[in-house]
């Protein structure tokens, strides 16, 4: 089949011819493309039913530089008079491609540049930024660092303190300990005392005693020598 079409739109100049030469190419179709007065593009492929399908759908660019805003497509029976797929050139229409890739390739140099002083600009922002933020960040953790050593100071505080009241109970102890043998001596003591006490008082009582069988021995005696009993 012969597929037929008038391409228009942003299409002169501007590379659309050599991008479709090389789809044709890559699908193995025979034909031209050449650009018309009108600013148009006429296309002329033929091949299989279904790579000339594929290639309708291929020639709908639209990119940065390419622009196809309609396609104007019919079909009918191949011919056979082409021998390979390629761009009919008028006369003297290669220096005018030159001018106007070095014009494009200018205008690509210019929004290449212009991209790079907006991210240029963008990069000391956010150096700026970052810079603040690092600032901050700093600042912050000084103060943790800061509140860190104010804990570590109370806490040297509390242990100071800690090891004095420890001090303190182990003096107390101490005395409360230096007390307690002095009240276990003095108990000794008492207890000494009080076991004489007893034994003075055994040894009175035991001399009592004594004493008062001898004074009953003696009334016994008297009374029997009167004659009481």
């Amino acid at each position: 089949m012969r597929f037929t079409a008038y391409v228009s739109g942003k299409v002169q100049e501007v590379g659309y011819r050599a991008r479709v030469v090389d789809i044709a190419n890559a699908l193995g179709l025979k034909g031209m493309i050449e650009n018309l007065k009108d600013g148009s593009v006429k296309i002329i492929a033929e091949g299989e039913d279904e790579k000339l399908k594929w290639f309708e759908d291929a020639i709908d660019i639209k990119n940065a530089l390419i622009y196809v805003s309609s396609i104007e497509k019919s079909y009918s029976p191949a011919s056979g008079e082409f021998n390979s797929f390629g761009k009919l050139v008028a006369k003297g229409e290669t220096d005018t491609r030159l001018d106007t890739a070095a014009g494009y390739l200018k205008e690509l140099i210019s929004a290449v540049n212009k991209m790079n002083e907006n991210l240029g600009g963008k990069m000391d922002q956010m150096n700026e930024n970052l810079g603040g933020k690092m600032d901050q960040m700093l600042s912050k953790q000084d103060q943790m660092l800061s509140k860190q050593d104010q804990m570590l100071i109370k806490q040297d505080q509390m242990l100071s303190k800690q090891d004095e009241l420890l001090d303190e109970v182990i003096s107390m102890n101490e005395n409360l300990s230096g007390k307690m043998d002095q009240m276990l001596s003095k108990q000794d003591d008492l207890i000494i005392e009080v076991k004489n006490v007893n034994r003075k008082m055994d040894r009175a009582l035991e001399t009592g005693i004594v004493e008062l069988k001898s004074d009953m021995a003696e009334v016994k005696s008297a009374l029997k020598a009167k004659g009481i009993i």
